[in-house]
């Protein structure tokens, strides 16, 4: 149990750093961490004050660099609705079924990068899209606590500068964070007690958020997206591993 917590705690750590660098892929990190020890719903459950807070705080800091209001108002409400969904389906799957899920995505999202590394969304495309975009986030970040096989794809894709796609995915993670916390209370996902290790979460997750912004003015992107690419390879093995076993 306290090499789980250890792990965990230095999972978010590590998912500050790199939401400090590039602003998103800490559920990426996290979710599949935690499912291991303690299943998805748990993972869920405590990875939603972090996010909430998080992506809350970088939202307003790069403020300034957000897209037009009706692309973030089609991609929140999308995004709303599809994590309110995805916490009914949350509570509603079984475990292994859940954990296969998480599996699953991360490694499509990891077969997607290295298959379609340079791929460009145009923009007139992304409008018409935004709002299906955020739905089937929502869903998946409701049901599984990972929307980055759509989330970050469809937003990456853009090919927007560093600043325009913090702001934007921050306020999509944040939109879904709003529906999915009273959701997963009133499902009794979210208990006090996990809620009270949330709070805790948020700790190790901003002490690695300055270390992210520093290392984003000497390392590239491309360095960060590496190292992530390998580490959940190991760790959706490891969740497939564990849902049929």
């Amino acid at each position: 149990m306290e090499e789980g917590l250890l792990l965990i705690a230095l999972a978010f750590a590590a998912g500050g750093v790199l939401k400090g660098a590039i602003g998103a892929g800490v559920p990426v990190i996290v979710v599949p961490i935690m499912a291991l020890y303690h299943g998805v719903p748990f993972a869920v459950a405590v990875f939603a004050l972090p996010s909430l807070l998080s992506n809350g705080w970088q939202g307003w800091h790069y403020r300034a660099h957000l897209l037009p209001a009706r692309f973030l108002i089609l991609l929140t409400l999308g995004a709303g609705l599809g994590a309110a969904i995805g916490s009914v389906l949350l509570a509603a799957l079984s475990g292994p079924v859940l954990m296969g899920t998480v599996a699953g995505m991360t490694l499509a999202y990891v077969a997607f990068r290295f298959a379609r590394p340079h791929w460009v969304l145009e923009r007139h495309v992304a409008d018409r899209l935004v709002m299906p975009a955020g739905l089937v986030a929502g869903v998946m970040q409701g049901a599984a606590g990972i929307s980055a096989p759509v989330s970050i794809t469809f937003i990456s894709a853009m090919r927007l500068p560093r600043e325009a796609f913090i702001a934007t995915i921050s306020v999509l993670f944040l939109a879904m964070s709003v529906v999915q916390i009273p959701a997963l209370w009133s499902l009794g996902i979210l208990t006090p007690d996990r809620l009270m290790l949330s709070l805790a979460a948020c700790v190790p997750l901003f002490g690695g958020m300055p270390v992210g912004n520093v290392l984003a003015r000497y390392m590239a992107r491309e360095t960060f997206d590496r190292i992530v690419m390998a580490l959940l390879v190991v760790i959706a093995v490891r969740l497939a591993w564990a849902a049929v076993a």
